[in-house]
C-alpha cells in the first residue's frame, strides 16, 4: 500500500451522513497517514447540490493537515461515475462503505458494489464495520491450489497489502487458504482420498509459507468452500479487514469477478480490500482506453 499516492473517497450523503462520513474517511484518514496519500471526495448525484456538505468536509480534512480536493459527479450511474473519476484523478485506490441488498434485488439485479468491484481498474476498499482497525487482525485470503504465474502475481500483492495494513493495525497477519473436497467422481483413486488431497495441499502450503515467511499460528489451513470458510475465519479472528484477491477477466461481458469476492462481500463482518491480477487490469484498462 506503499504505492498508494491518491485515494479517491466516496460519500453518500443520506440522512444517515454522520456515520457514512466517519466510516468511509475514518479509513481513509488511517491509510492516508500511513501512507501519505492525498485524498479526493466524490458525491455520486445528478439531482441535488451537495458543494455545502464537501466545502466542510473538505476544510474540515485541511485543518487536520491532509491534502484534498472534492468533487461531485454524475455519468449514467454510480459504479461508472466512480471508475470515470478514478480514471481521471489517477486513483490508486477507491473507498467505499458498502450498504448490502436484500437478497430479492440481488436476484433481480446485479448490486452497483459488485459492479464497481468487477470494472473498476484499482483496489477497491469496501467498509463496513465500525470495528477499530488499531489493534485488530488483517486476514489475507489465498488460492495456494492454483500455483500458475498469474495466481503467484496475485498471492505476492495480496501478502504484501495484508503485511502493509497489519503495520497500520499492529498486529500481525493472518491467512487463509480453504483445500477442496475429494474428488468423489475423480478417475484416479488417489483424489477420492480425504487424506491424499489434504496431504497434497499441506505440501503445497508449506512451500507458500516458506515463500511467504508465514509461521503456521498465522496460517490456516481447512477443508470446504471458501466463500464458507473465509467469514467463519475472519469471525473467528475479529479481523478488521479481510483482503481477498481475483483473476478474473471482469471486462468481459457477463463475466463474474471470481465469484468469492462478490458472494462474501455480505457475509463478512470485516471491511473487504479486492485486488485483481495484472491480467485482470490489463484487460480493464485496454477496455476503458476504448470507451
Amino acid at each position: 500500500m506503499q504505492s498508494i499516492r491518491r485515494i479517491l473517497v466516496i460519500i453518500e450523503p443520506s440522512a444517515e451522513t454522520d456515520t457514512v462520513e466517519s466510516l468511509a474517511m475514518r479509513r481513509a484518514c488511517l491509510i492516508a497517514n500511513a501512507t501519505e496519500a492525498s485524498l479526493h471526495l466524490l458525491i455520486c448525484d445528478k439531482k441535488f447540490d451537495h458543494s455545502e456538505l464537501l466545502a466542510t468536509l473538505k476544510q474540515d480534512l485541511q485543518a487536520d493537515d491532509f491534502n484534498v480536493t472534492a468533487q461531485q459527479e454524475w455519468h449514467e450511474s454510480v459504479h461508472q461515475t466512480i471508475i470515470k473519476v478514478q480514471q481521471a484523478e489517477g486513483s490508486d485506490l477507491v473507498i467505499k462503505q458498502h450498504f448490502p441488498d436484500s437478497t430479492l434485488k440481488r436476484a433481480l439485479l446485479t448490486p452497483a458494489d459488485w459492479k464497481l468491484l468487477r470494472y473498476c481498474p484499482c483496489p477497491v476498499l469496501m467498509v463496513k464495520s465500525d470495528r477499530p482497525w488499531k489493534g485488530s487482525a488483517v486476514l489475507a485470503a489465498v488460492d495456494v491450489g492454483n500455483p500458475d504465474g498469474e495466481h503467484s502475481a496475485l498471492h505476492y500483492s495480496i501478502i504484501e497489502h495484508g503485511h502493509q495494513l497489519a503495520q497500520i493495525t499492529g498486529i500481525d497477519l493472518h491467512v487463509i487458504a480453504a483445500h477442496p473436497s475429494p474428488l468423489l467422481s475423480a478417475a484416479d483413486p488417489v483424489y477420492q482420498l480425504s487424506s491424499s488431497v489434504e496431504g497434497r495441499y499441506r505440501e503445497q502450503c508449506q512451500v507458500f509459507q516458506t515463500e511467504f515467511n508465514i509461521d503456521d499460528a498465522h496460517f490456516h489451513i481447512a477443508e470446504g468452500p471458501a466463500d464458507v470458510l473465509i467469514p467463519f475465519t475472519a469471525h473467528h479472528l475479529k479481523a478488521a479487514v479481510t483482503v481477498i484477491g481475483t483473476v478474473g477477466r471482469t471486462g468481459i461481458p457477463g463475466a463474474l469477478i471470481g465469484n468469492t469476492a462478490e458472494v462474501v462481500l455480505d457475509s463478512l463482518e470485516s471491511d473487504v480490500l479486492v485486488l485483481k491480477s495484472e491480467e485482470a487490469l490489463a484487460h480493464l484498462e485496454e477496455g476503458l482506453t476504448k470507451t
